[in-house]
């Protein structure tokens, strides 16, 4: 009977795993109509309004100014770019002012300060871009975001009146070695995969890499300040959007993030970083996580394979081929960065999602950009922490 019960848990989480692929396959489809057609469908009075877009930066990374440059290469009209940098001294600034100074006069700005109006120190950053934005319209857009050159445009496209906001989760690209094609399988066909599956059923949620806002929806419930709702800013920008009875949806073809070299101790940070703050802002949907990698149906298959006198190793192999190859199909067909070691990235990633995912509950505090942080609420923390 337990037997039973374990091959019917394998066979329905394959099953899930097979639906979700095919979601995403539909939902990223390459889409026929142009996209100045789409944006004249949108409903908004210019269908290329002006654009503020906001880039928090904070030190130097291996593809900086491929990043960065790449804001002021956008096929598009009338934007302009406002970099913030907290600290006088941060090695970015020069490269920051030779991106300026081959632009047009009045295109990019750099504003230095911080205004400690949350424990984000991101939204602290982006702060004062945001007060001198002069657009309806607003991007804050990370330092690591390769912005292609229709950027704007794939993220207006998706202004419907409904929408109160747009952004797009991360895709690695670019990767470099084993560690970074790990991460690649954690970003693009696993994160990226399901927020793209929750949007498709109208339950978009935002990140924080690409968020075009409609100014008024956060000067409503406040300003930018309102985003300090939350420790991390993309779960409070989700939740200010639907109490305001609109939605969040993402663009049809994720922006690029480019990887480089990654080291595993970086990879495990990161993703333990984003699973504090998801457990800490969404519990109930964190909760079931643990169900959407292979490890779950693997230890079921094999549990099922040895009550039917079969070899447990074969099943639980079979069961995690039968995950990583429609997987790897999926990143063929969307052209997501694929490799021949793909699908063993795809099988580590679960496992080791497995212990990021019990690490998860376990854990408050993290480290982001040298800023000690914590998911805990301020009532919550020790006496000597909190004063």
């Amino acid at each position: 009977m337990t037997g039973m019960i374990a091959a019917g848990v394998c066979v329905a989480l394959i099953a899930f795993n097979l639906f979700s692929l095919g979601v995403v396959l539909w939902r990223c489809r390459r889409r026929g109509e142009s996209l100045a057609a789409r944006l004249a469908r949108t409903g908004l009075p210019d269908p290329t309004p002006p654009v503020s877009i906001v880039r928090p930066v904070c030190g130097l990374e291996a593809h900086s100014e491929l990043t960065l440059r790449s804001t002021f290469e956008l096929d598009y009209p009338d934007y302009e770019v406002l970099f913030c940098v907290q600290k006088k001294n941060d090695p970015i600034i020069p490269l920051v002012q030779k991106l300026i100074a081959e632009q047009p006069e009045g295109r990019g700005r750099l504003l230095i300060g911080e205004d400690p109006i949350s424990p984000n120190p991101k939204l602290n950053n982006c702060f004062k871009g945001w007060q001198a934005a002069k657009h309806a319209f607003i991007v804050l857009a990370d330092s690591n975001v390769l912005a292609p050159k229709d950027y704007l445009q794939q993220m207006l496209v998706r202004f419907t009146p409904e929408v109160g906001l747009v952004c797009s989760p991360p895709l690695g690209v670019m990767p470099k070695g084993p560690t970074a094609e790990l991460e690649c399988a954690f970003l693009n066909s696993f994160q990226a995969r399901w927020q793209f599956c929750a949007d498709a059923f109208g339950q978009g949620f935002a990140q924080g890499k690409s968020m075009m806002w409609r100014r008024d929806i956060v000067e409503q419930a406040g300003g930018v300040a309102a985003l300090a709702s939350e420790i991390a800013e993309d779960a409070a920008a989700t939740k200010l959007v639907r109490n305001a009875g609109m939605k969040v949806a993402l663009v049809d073809r994720p922006f690029g993030q480019p990887l480089g070299a990654r080291t595993l101790r970086a990879v495990y940070q990161r993703q333990t970083r984003w699973a504090r703050l998801r457990r800490a802002s969404f519990p109930q949907l964190y909760a079931p996580e643990i169900l959407v990698g292979c490890v779950i149906p693997m230890l079921a298959g094999a549990y099922a394979a040895r009550d039917f006198g079969f070899e447990p190793w074969t099943a639980a192999a079979l069961v995690a081929l039968a995950f990583a190859v429609p997987e790897t199909l999926a990143n063929l067909a969307l052209r997501w960065p694929t490799h021949w070691v793909s699908p063993l990235a795809i099988i580590a990633r679960d496992w080791v999602f497995a212990v990021i995912w019990i690490d998860g509950w376990l854990g408050d505090d993290f480290v982001w950009l040298g800023n000690s942080m914590t998911v805990r609420e301020a009532s919550d923390e020790p006496a000597d922490r909190a004063a």
